[in-house]
């Protein structure tokens, strides 16, 4: 990668750059609302959904909240991961390409590395744990990548990885823990809240405050990459910036590590939502860290996040992989977040932007997620128990 320390300073104005040089190279996706997913998200949640948590037989929250969708599953590769493989490669030399590029990855990055090292004529050495998602396998080979594979923990990941280097001399490119990475990740912040206010511009009625701004973006966190990109993007335009994380076997290392006031380093959890079982990074760590930046973080369960799917699928048809989830997930049944946006929005409410952050996954994989019985996703479609049941009877479509 380039020198760290000749990297753009992580501010909006890079991030603006950034975008400016990568344009070429990828797809402005869709920003999509959904009146049954904001009035879901809009409804208390049941007595039942909150048994077992610290809000049992507390009043359940009533927020307010209209959602707002950036479809990352729509960009090149499928994920957000080709902004920051685009932009980390137009920051090298011809010299530095010229002795090919390595990263280790679960899927994302490394279909995205691979399809910007062949845009520009360059060797790709993908080292790849062996759980990956066997379409993800497929899409970086497809792109003319050399994979080598490796065991799932990001240690075993990078220890492979300075095998190939020493071997190679290849330049290593991270995931996420550099600058050059972020700021690309963060472009989609930029036109998420562009193409909100074009829409709002075009159709008032999609803003339940009536403006054209994002109150809030919520997106998921693994390496914290992307989150810490897009909470660089939007820093100081006054939208409040949230991460989500699975709560499954400590994949929370971000919501954590936080809350401990020190960054995780390890993360060893095989939550279905593949795309975060990493630690968030050095560097992006210090833009989480920074409360300026970034609010919080939030923890969903595993079924709330195959809930969350379910309801992107059927109810958006949006096909997504469950990290895409977190997001929704959070708005729909983190009763710490709808209380938060309760408190602080109050009657007026939120203008709630959500990431879907990839869509890589496969029918066959989709549907044995779904083979086995989830009691929250069969109740009420999968909607938040009888709430659902309450909301679809007055929201249409």
């Amino acid at each position: 990668m380039a020198d760290k320390t000749k990297c753009p300073p992580l501010t909006r104005d890079s991030v603006i750059a950034a975008h400016e040089a990568i344009k070429p190279h990828i797809h402005r996706t869709p920003v999509l609302t959904s009146r049954t997913l904001s009035g879901f998200a809009s409804t208390p949640q049941t007595p039942d959904d909150l048994k077992g948590t610290e809000y049992e037989g507390q009043a359940p929250a009533r927020p307010k909240m209209n959602l707002f969708f950036k479809c990352e599953n729509y960009q090149r590769v499928g994920a957000f991961k080709a902004r920051g493989a685009f932009h980390a490669l137009s920051r090298l030399t011809d010299e530095e390409l010229s002795r090919g590029v390595v990263t280790h990855s679960s899927g994302n990055h490394a279909a995205a590395l691979a399809l910007a090292a062949r845009t520009r004529g360059v060797k790709a050495y993908i080292v790849m744990p062996t759980i990956s998602t066997p379409s993800k396998i497929a899409a970086t080979r497809g792109h003319g990548a050399e994979i080598i594979f490796s065991g799932s923990t990001s240690e075993e990941r990078e220890a492979v990885v300075e095998e190939v280097i020493a071997r190679t001399g290849a330049l290593l490119v991270p995931p996420y823990d550099h600058p050059d990475i972020m700021l690309g990740q963060g472009t989609l912040a930029l036109e998420f809240e562009q193409q909100t206010q074009e829409l709002v511009a075009a159709t008032p009625t999609l803003s339940i405050t009536g403006a054209g701004a994002l109150d809030a973006v919520i997106a998921p966190c693994g390496g914290g990459g992307m989150l810490s990109g897009v909470a660089t993007a939007l820093a100081g335009t006054g939208t409040r910036v949230f991460g989500a994380e699975p709560a499954f076997q400590g994949a929370d290392d971000a919501r954590r590590g936080l809350a401990q006031g020190r960054r995780i380093t390890s993360v060893k959890s095989l939550t279905i939502a593949d795309g975060v079982r990493t630690p968030v990074g050095e560097i992006p760590w210090s833009v989480i860290s920074d409360p300026s930046k970034l609010r919080a973080i939030f923890a969903v369960s595993e079924e709330q996040i195959k809930s969350a799917m379910r309801l992107l699928l059927e109810r958006m048809k949006a096909f997504v992989e469950p990290t895409a989830a977190l997001g929704l997930a959070v708005c729909l049944y983190n009763e710490e977040f709808r209380r938060l946006v309760e408190r602080e929005a109050g009657d007026k409410g939120w203008n709630v932007g959500v990431v879907l952050s990839g869509g890589n996954t496969t029918m066959e994989a989709i549907s044995k997620l779904f083979s086995a019985p989830a009691p929250e996703a069969e109740r009420a479609e999968g909607v938040l128990g009888k709430q659902g049941e309450r909301v679809a009877e007055n929201v249409a479509g």
